[in-house]
Order: structure tokens, then sequence, then C-alpha cells
């Protein structure tokens, strides 16, 4: 009638084997939890599950989504292609490709005032925040100075421009171009670039000089005071060529 209690033995025995099997439960799980890369494609294999491949498309706002601008450039209408969103950073481009591109399918933009060397390296900044030869920070001496590569940089800093008739700084008309497309950091940047410029010739320097004048608003009076420091930098040079008597004697011009 009355059901027999366990004794104390079984008691401690039935509860010691439920726990030892709690236990090795509890490790095959952790164990199991613990997979290497050849057990999970193992099991992908065999539930037929296809990975999800990588997305490639372009985050929101790349440039890579941007359309493409084509550009012809001087009189002899030399192609450059650029993206729109990149070209918009400048005022003048946002607003030629707003007003130009609003109802045309054709993204063409022609630019016959300017030279393809000088468009080129704005181009250049647009893209990557400098142009050749680039200004590098000398660790060492805590200077700043120019991208050396031999003769080049010598040919690299001048620019024959046919409106002049002669050969003009290349930071200079970089500079005067920046002033036209709104690139304040571009004029900053180009400034900085010809003050580290060594042996250049007086008449480049005075040709340079009325060219940029020309070019900027009188207001500009960083340019001109940029151009003055490098006429006193140079009056040893400008005194050895008489350069500077011949110009103030023909008035400048």
């Amino acid at each position: 009638m009355f059901a027999r209690r366990p004794s104390r033995n079984e008691s401690f025995s039935k509860h010691y084997n439920t726990s030892f099997d709690k236990h090795r439960a509890g490790k095959a799980t952790s164990s199991k939890q613990k997979r290497s890369f050849r057990d999970h494609a193992t099991i992908v294999k065999k539930l037929d599950v296809k990975p999800k491949k990588p997305d490639h498309s372009p985050p929101v706002g790349s440039t890579l989504t941007s359309p493409i601008v084509t550009l012809c450039v001087g009189p002899e209408q030399r192609l450059f292609a650029a993206h729109e969103d990149v070209l918009s950073h400048s005022p003048f481009f946002a607003a030629v490709c707003r007003g130009q591109f609003l109802e045309s399918s054709s993204k063409r933009v022609n630019l016959p005032e300017e030279l393809p060397e000088i468009f080129s390296s704005v181009l250049e900044y647009l893209y990557k925040g400098d142009y050749y030869p680039r200004l590098l920070h000398n660790k060492r001496r805590n200077t700043w100075e120019l991208e050396e590569d031999g003769a080049k940089n010598n040919a690299e800093s001048t620019v024959y421009s046919h409106g002049a008739g002669q050969l003009l700084l290349k930071d200079s008309m970089v500079y005067c171009t920046a002033e036209r497309y709104g690139l304040d950091e571009l004029k900053r940047l180009a400034l900085r670039k010809q003050g580290l410029q060594s042996g250049i010739q007086c008449s480049t320097i005075l040709a340079s000089a009325r060219y940029a004048y020309a070019n900027t608003p009188d207001s500009d009076s960083k340019l001109r005071a940029h151009y003055l420091a490098l006429i006193i930098r140079s009056r040893s040079t400008f005194k050895r060529s008489g350069t500077m008597q011949m110009e103030m004697e023909q008035g400048g011009t």
C-alpha cells in the first residue's frame, strides 16, 4: 500500500548521475558552438545554402555614381572627363552644371580660353587636393618643400602662354584660373608653391606679374604682396640682368 522511500544512497546516486549528464550535455553543446571554417563550409554544403554575394555597389554620395562630364579645353579642344560631383566643388562649374544640363542629355562643357596644361592641374587638385609638383612637409626640418623630380621640376614651373607670347609661371596661371572658378583654397596653395620656386628668370617673373595683375581684381592684395616679396627676394638677379631698369625705361609695358 505504501510506496517504498528511496534510501539515502539511492538519492545521492540519482542526483550525481543527473548532474553528470547535464554537465556532459553542456560540454557537448559548447563544443558545437566553436566550429572551424571547414565545418561551417560542410554544413552550408549539406543545407545547400548559397552564401550572400558581397555588395560592390558604391556608397551613397560616391563619385562613382556621379554622371561624367566631358570638357573641351583650349583652341585645340583637348578632351577631359570628370565626375559632375567633383566639378561642383567649384561654384563656377556647379552653376554651369545646373544651368546647362537641366534639360540636356549631353553633358559637355566648352572652355576654349583655358590652357590644357593649367586645367589639368586644376582637375588634379579637385580630385587629389594638390597638383604636380606636390607640396610636401619635411618633418626633419619642419618645413614645406616641393616634390623633387630632377630637371622635370624646372620644366613644370613655367607654361607657355600664347596670349602673352612667352613663358609664365605655372602657379600664377593656376591662381588666376582658381580665381575664375571660385577655388579659394587652390589660390592659397598656388601662392604657397610659387613662393618656394627658385632660379626664375627676371623676364618670367615680370611677365607673370603682369598676367596675374590683369586677371585678378585690384583688391587682391595677397597676390600683389606676394609678387612684391618675390621681386625683392630676386633683386640681386634683377640688378645683374638689368631687366628691371629696362622695364622702368619702357614704362612697365
